[in-house]
């Protein structure tokens, strides 16, 4: 199995873990019919390429928004996005209003963000060094602290 075919597969597995979550936690407001894993799966995938498609456009219109609001509109173009899934798969996923897909986009992106912490699948990485990180030769710069970005 290729290593793109193994980053997606589990990528949609921790986005369905998430979206279900959000329907267990949120079962009367985001619900998919008959509690069928399939209608979950369907959800979970087409809110990928919404993501992967939709949210880059968005973005870049919504980008005034975004740096006024500090980056926090992104929670409304999630849940744009998550309320979107539910008017097009409308007789399986259902999102009954903004309120709720605001909620469950937000149980989604904290749980995504925890399993992929924990699967080692996101962006962020921690990097402990012990020992003297200052040069040994301070040279014409002085000899203060380095700061590694």
């Amino acid at each position: 199995m290729s290593p793109k075919l193994k980053k997606f597969l589990k990528s949609w597995a921790i986005n369905t873990l998430a979206v279900g979550l959000a329907c267990l936690i949120l079962h009367n407001h985001i619900q998919y019919k008959d509690r069928n894993a399939v209608y979950l799966f369907a959800a979970s995938l087409l809110l990928g390429i919404l993501n992967a498609i939709l949210k880059p456009i968005i973005m870049f219109l919504a980008l005034p928004l975004l740096v006024l609001t500090l980056g926090l509109f992104m929670f409304v173009i999630n849940a744009l996005l998550l309320y979107f899934v539910g008017v097009l798969l409308s007789p399986y996923f259902s999102v009954d209003t903004f309120g709720s897909a605001f909620l469950g986009a937000l149980i989604i992106s904290v749980v995504s963000v925890v399993l992929n912490s924990l699967t080692g699948g996101g962006r962020a990485r921690v990097q402990i060094r012990r020992g003297d990180r200052a040069p040994k030769d301070p040279g014409p710069r002085g000899g203060g602290p380095v700061i590694d970005v």
